[in-house]
């Protein structure tokens, strides 16, 4: 976990390497930025950790990790904490004193801080005109943007704009470039390679270390392109139809390669593991990859159910060409969007060539999804959201176990073969107890490694 040093006689916060040397009895600590903004302290301006990443705390409660991946999803940005909590089945107070006790910071004081370190970074990457990155960053008028950004660098954004280091700006032929902070390593070979295995043809391609995929944003296309761009970044090329909420774009797309993950204590944990410990020597810093949409994964999940990876991403560029809205003028092999969960409710998914026992499972998910808007969204705990899913008619526990791995819960675990055939054996949620809490993790060198998973 990275911890923040706060120096009492100048008011500011620094994070781990800075070349400040105050004496030690000014220095205060702090788990996250987010809480020394809220004591007061403003970020250096030599090491500046608005730009690099601040994880939470692997060992924070779980509730604590599903209410800040709801307030990165923006349930704050016009929500309020109440609401907040009711979704997490809490009161505001208890949600309140959990932030305060484990990271220093209100749920609201967190947002803020999220969003104004966002809109730092598009101040400095970009050329974005400063109402343009006061919405790009979720903020709800110019007004509000002024009076945080003030709050949290102590100047206003024309400020801090004619503050950014000429090697700051990103110019891109096309598109809007963004770096993607990350706490070093991160095995970017590992974790391409996972992807370009399981990219939905059509929508998704990996392609000479570059990972592209469309978008849709309120019914619009976007197209966004991700790759290596330094020892402690990744570089995001955007092209959307508009900037409007691009710090959830920006997000999402953090997830998808784990940016944000604090990987140590796993590691740690599994490292004299004489299964799983010689593939983390071997493959140093790979993450647990999230997913852009929770509905796409879990159709994979169920397609994964019923027949082999070859033959399930055949059924998937099916359902693609059949349902998804087309998309012109793409390389790549970019074709359209991914079909939303209504879409392929009303679909003909006996007429694409799915089997009757797939369509049937298929489209029970695609009602059930359309229905409930929480049921993948990942906010509930793992055995709730696996006993959700799997309820639905014809979708496996295993099933279940495969999407939560990819929606954030660090405890998942399906049951992964050699020959990469349809799943068999023992579900998940009883297999590998002895890498609790850290099965999604392992999973993911398994899977990577092609090692069967135990079963007990």
């Amino acid at each position: 976990m990275t911890i923040y040093s706060a120096v009492v006689t100048t008011g500011i916060y620094c994070r781990p390497g800075c070349g400040s040397k105050p004496l030690a009895e000014n220095v205060r600590t702090f788990e996250h930025p987010a809480a020394a903004e809220a004591h007061g302290y403003r970020a250096c301006l030599r090491c500046r950790p608005y730009r690099v990443a601040g994880p939470i705390a692997a060992d924070v409660p779980e509730l604590l990790c599903r209410a800040v991946q709801l307030i990165v999803a923006g349930a704050l940005d016009s929500g309020t904490e109440a609401a907040l909590g009711a979704r997490l089945a809490v009161s505001p107070r208890h949600l309140r004193r959990l932030f305060t006790q484990h990271l220093g910071v209100t749920p609201d004081q967190l947002a803020r801080s999220r969003r104004a370190h966002f809109a730092r970074r598009l101040l400095d990457d970009t050329d974005l005109a400063v109402a343009d990155v006061a919405f790009a960053s979720g903020f709800g008028s110019v007004r509000q943007f002024n009076r945080d950004m003030r709050l949290v660098f102590q100047a206003s954004p024309v400020e801090l704009r004619s503050r950014r280091r000429r090697a700051d700006r990103l110019v891109a032929d096309g598109g809007l470039v963004m770096r993607l902070p990350f706490a070093p390593p991160l095995h970017w070979p590992a974790l391409l390679g996972f992807l370009a295995e399981r990219a939905v043809p059509g929508v998704e391609s990996v392609r000479e270390g570059v990972y592209r995929r469309t978008i849709s944003l309120d019914g619009e296309a976007g197209l966004l392109e991700v790759l290596r761009g330094g020892a402690d970044h990744l570089l995001l090329r955007a092209h959307l139809p508009f900037w409007e909420g691009l710090i959830h774009v920006v997000e999402r797309v953090g997830r998808i390669f784990g940016v944000d993950a604090d990987i140590a204590p796993a590691e740690a944990a599994l490292a004299r593991d004489p299964l799983v410990g010689p593939l983390i020597a071997a493959r140093p810093g790979l993450r647990v990859p999230g997913a852009w949409g929770a509905f796409e994964i879990a159709v994979d999940a169920v397609l994964r159910q019923y027949a082999a990876r070859p033959r399930a991403r055949e059924q998937m560029a099916a359902l693609v060409e059949a349902a998804g809205q087309p998309v012109p003028g793409l390389d790549h092999g970019l074709t359209h969007l991914f079909p939303s969960a209504e879409t392929l409710a009303a679909a003909d998914l006996k007429g694409v060539g799915l089997p009757k026992d797939t369509a049937d499972t298929l489209r029970a998910l695609a009602l059930a999804a359309a229905r409930d808007d929480t049921l993948l969204d990942g906010g509930s705990p793992l055995a709730d959201f696996v006993h959700g899913m799997s309820a639905v008619p014809g979708v496996t526990e295993d099933t279940a176990q495969r999407t939560a791995l990819r929606l954030g819960y660090d405890d998942a675990f399906p049951t992964v073969d050699r020959t990469g055939g349809a799943t068999r054996g023992e579900p998940g949620a009883e297999a590998g107890a002895a890498l609790r809490p850290w099965r999604a993790f392992a999973a993911t060198h398994l899977a990577v490694a092609r090692v069967p998973v135990p079963t007990a």
